[in-house]
């Protein structure tokens, strides 16, 4: 185990409950262990990337994940044997560009970014053919939790992970790396379903910042994306390949992904941003 750390636990709706109901919980950090995280890191590799999991080669890129067991941290709340609630790691592009998981999810990047020639230019000169036979290197980070786990959590694995990445450069690993891409989830709201889900959410919880959104727009799933934006040197969103035209009157969300490009010397003005936003209660 790493450490150990409270937070505050989430209420039945999957936001967080208000001041007369919070109970703690103590969330325990572990290092990826491929004998147990395996079905569980897979689970939060569909619920990241959707319905175009199929595409990226999911059950190599979690056997990747887990043959790095020193690099990246999952949280859980029932002990080592129990099943991760989160997941956090960094995968080297040049490194790992052989691998079939690595192969479709350059493709998947540079296929989605087209729609923002700035970006996709950037991803080109970064992560394609000729910029893979470089020296440069350039990392992706897979982050994705459960939705009611506290975003408390987010700080402190961060720093876990900037800590392990030093330390694998200081032993000559290759995780020197200029960039980092994120792939994270978002979903897209006309004016009208905002103004109704601002309606519907309870008093208690606006008073105390966690209102919904208001106005049409693209929002983020986890709160931290939008630090994690504000680092960002690109950004683009784009829609999952799998989604069928979303009619007025459907139910559900309209989800999306988006993609980041952070500089790697924006990660510890990132993780402070962490620290300062989201410092556990």
């Amino acid at each position: 185990m790493k450490r150990k750390q409270g937070a505050t636990g989430a209420d039945e709706d999957g936001g967080e409950s208000d001041d007369s109901s919070l109970v703690n919980v103590d969330f325990e950090f572990f290092d990826p262990n491929p004998q147990i995280d395996y079905l569980a890191l897979k689970r939060l590799s569909n619920q990241l990337f959707q319905g175009d999991a199929e595409r990226l080669q999911i059950q190599d890129l979690a056997d990747l994940i887990l043959s790095q067991p020193l690099v990246g941290t999952t949280v859980k709340c029932d002990g080592r044997e129990s099943d991760p609630y989160a997941f956090l790691t960094v995968l080297n592009f040049h490194v790992h560009q052989n691998r079939p998981s690595i192969k479709a999810l350059i493709e998947y990047l540079l296929s989605n970014s087209s729609s923002n020639p700035e970006f996709h230019s950037t991803l080109q000169n970064l992560i394609g053919p000729t910029a893979l036979q470089s020296t440069n290197h350039v990392a992706f980070v897979f982050s994705e939790r459960l939705i009611n786990m506290p975003v408390q959590i987010v700080p402190p694995m961060y720093r876990m992970l900037a800590d392990e990445i030093q330390w694998a450069i200081d032993d000559n690993e290759p995780y020197r790396f200029t960039h980092l891409v994120f792939v994270t989830r978002v979903y897209r709201l006309s004016a009208e379903e905002a103004a109704e889900l601002h309606s519907a959410t309870p008093r208690t919880k606006r008073n105390k910042g966690i209102s919904a959104p208001q106005g049409g727009g693209v929002f983020s799933f986890h709160p931290e994306d939008e630090l994690i934006q504000k680092h960002a040197s690109h950004v683009a969103d784009y829609s999952f390949s799998s989604s069928e035209p979303r009619e007025k009157d459907s139910f559900g969300l309209d989800v999306g992904g988006r993609m980041m490009l952070v500089p790697i010397e924006n990660l510890p003005h990132l993780i402070k941003s962490f620290n300062e936003t989201y410092a556990p209660p």
